[in-house]
């Protein structure tokens, strides 16, 4: 976990957060945190190209318009073709259309990961009816069987939010406690979430391009292109999504002790996931190894 949190420090994932405009303000103030660079090209046209360009790409299905999910669709392919890890946030699914049937729709085109509370897992995989807006009204543990029948279906890791976040992938659940009881009463941060997992899972590739000072990614003068990185799998993308929760979990722990509300809590969040390093996450959280 140490490692995997050291190396979006040192590899600057570049994500392609495709997310509900709700949110992208915050998602993109945790990645710059947390070592990554956002980018967020909705553009129908635009968003393929860039897709196959970033280290890491999120769908985040909230909120959606038809030229989004055009873009969705088409980020998707791109990402698929180039061998980028993407992954699927289906926000209120089981609630409202056509996000359910875009996130049921696009499950089986390989996500590397699928990040939800407990009534959005559930209803994407056909066993619940989805919780009360982008709020769930089940418990984490009601999920395991739905998570577990989504990464057996889709190869996927699934991680179910929540107030201990529970990480499934074909041989294995992780429980991990962490986190604060003000993160929910602030917006986004599931969302942003989200974002970060895409970003740990583009560090895990291996080698990224590094930001030059303005902050752009420039490829290697001798090659004149980016080395192109292969696909994390198995425990490797367990232990990824694993450690990007753990990082914002231990960030709301720190935020915790000296927030006095929402406000206060957003800010110190921030700050503390810019300051934690992999030592720093592993001592502040637990983890529990259930299968």
């Amino acid at each position: 976990m140490a490692a995997a949190v050291d190396a979006v420090r040192t590899r600057g994932p570049l994500v392609h957060a495709m997310t509900n405009s709700v949110v992208r303000e915050i998602s993109a103030d945790v990645l710059l945190a947390v070592g990554a660079f956002p980018a967020m090209v909705d553009h129908p046209e635009e968003a393929g190209v860039f897709a196959g360009l970033a280290d890491g790409v999120l769908v985040n299905v909230g909120n959606p318009s038809d030229e989004n999910l055009r873009a969705y669709r088409r980020g998707i392919a791109a990402a698929r073709e180039k061998g980028v890890p993407w992954v699927l946030d289906p926000v209120a699914v089981g609630v409202l259309e056509p996000r359910t049937g875009l996130a049921r729709e696009v499950l089986g085109l390989e996500p590397s990961a699928i990040r939800g509370n407990a009534s959005e897992v559930s209803a994407l995989a056909g066993m619940g009816a989805g919780g009360r807006g982008v709020d769930a009204t089940d418990t984490v543990e009601s999920a395991v069987e739905a998570a577990r029948a989504l990464a057996e279906r889709t190869g996927a890791v699934v991680a179910v939010s929540g107030e201990r976040d529970l990480i499934v992938s074909a041989e294995r659940v992780t429980r991990l406690v962490s986190g604060h009881a003000l993160m929910p009463l602030v917006i986004g941060t599931g969302c942003a979430l989200g974002a970060v997992v895409a970003a740990y899972l583009g560090a895990a590739r291996g080698e990224t391009v590094s930001p030059d000072a303005s902050g752009r990614t420039e490829p290697p003068a001798e090659s004149g292109t980016a080395p192109r990185a292969a696909a994390a799998s198995g425990p490797e993308v367990h232990d990824a999504v694993l450690a990007a929760h753990a990082h914002l979990g231990a960030a709301g722990i720190l935020a915790g002790r000296e927030a006095k509300g929402p406000g206060s809590f957003r800010v110190a969040w921030l700050d503390a996931l810019h300051a934690l390093d992999g030592a720093g996450v592993v001592e502040l959280v637990g983890m529990e190894e259930l299968a």
